[in-house]
């Protein structure tokens, strides 16, 4: 981690953002080790990610638009 990591954790649109979107996003831009670690800390989240990402516009099956 670094300063720049740190103040960025403080920009409060970032702070205000849902939980479960931190981690998807964390694990869209995680290299192949922190994708492991997030993946097996958060296996449900990482379900819905890789579903969602194959759906077209991410809306499963029974989801209105």
């Amino acid at each position: 981690m670094s300063l720049y990591d740190y103040r960025y954790s403080q920009n409060k649109e970032l702070a205000m953002a849902p939980f479960y979107a931190l981690i998807m996003a964390a694990m869209r831009q995680a290299d192949d080790e922190n994708k492991a670690l997030l993946q097996r800390a958060w296996p449900e989240v990482w379900a819905e990610l890789s579903k969602r990402y194959h759906a077209p516009g991410g809306i499963l099956p029974g989801e209105g638009a």
